[in-house]
């Protein structure tokens, strides 16, 4: 079985990319250039693609930059320092409008090249820093659109966006990941990293990351700014 697997280089999309190999599916990794600030992450996603042994890897350009409205594109300052125990409830600045949604048609593109029908998504409804779009009804309500928006949908194919880890909290994400021997030194989550590439340690994305770590009872691998991660 082949399936498309969303890869940022993250925690999360690389643990669904050991998950989905070890459900036996064939996997192409798909990466996007969507003009974010913190860039460590596409060639986080080269790495992991490679050591988790996907067939393919591709990068795909989609500027949305060119849109604005989030931290990660503009010239927007990233929020850090809050607790990620009691993140606010309103939507962070550092939403991307429609990234999700973006992401998974140009996935649902790929596959149906493929003759794929299955694609593989970080989305996760727990530490979700309050994105709209990583939620369970933005799922389903995509894949009813996969069945009308394409040729191989119309024709009867059944596509399933798969989210494994849309339950778990950064603590069980990280533990799943162990269990299937994820070598996380090889991803990047920051918002923000420094000039050198070391990770913040302060944005919602280091906070969540290394809590969970904490939770879990491991170190966390990657580098971090001096005296932050203390």
């Amino acid at each position: 079985m082949r399936a498309v697997v969303l890869l940022s280089g993250g925690l999360d999309s690389t643990t669904c990319l050991a998950w989905a190999r070890a459900q036996g599916f064939a996997c192409h990794t798909l990466a996007i250039d969507y003009g974010q600030r913190h860039r460590g992450e596409l060639q986080a996603a080269c790495r992991v693609s490679q050591a988790l042994g996907a067939i393919e890897h591709r990068q795909v350009r989609v500027d949305l930059g060119a849109i604005g409205g989030s931290a990660l594109t503009g010239a927007i300052e990233v929020t850090k320092d809050r607790d990620p125990l009691h993140l606010p409830a309103a939507i962070p600045v550092t939403y991307v409008p429609a990234r999700n949604t973006v992401f998974l048609a140009v996935a649902l593109g790929w596959a149906e090249v493929l003759e794929a029908h299955d694609l593989v998504a970080g989305m996760n409804a727990v530490d979700y820093s309050g994105y709209p779009d990583c939620r369970p009804e933005f799922v389903r309500g995509f894949e009813a659109l996969a069945r009308l928006a394409t040729r191989a949908g119309v024709e009867g194919a059944e596509f399933r966006v798969h989210t494994p880890l849309m339950q778990l909290d950064k603590r069980g994400i990280i533990r799943l990941g162990i269990s299937l021997g994820v070598d996380y030194s090889l991803t990047h989550s920051c918002y923000d990293p420094a000039p050198d590439g070391a990770a913040c340690g302060r944005c919602d994305a280091c906070a969540l990351r290394l809590n969970g770590f904490r939770e879990a009872g491991v170190p966390d691998p990657i580098r971090y700014a001096t005296a932050i991660r203390a």
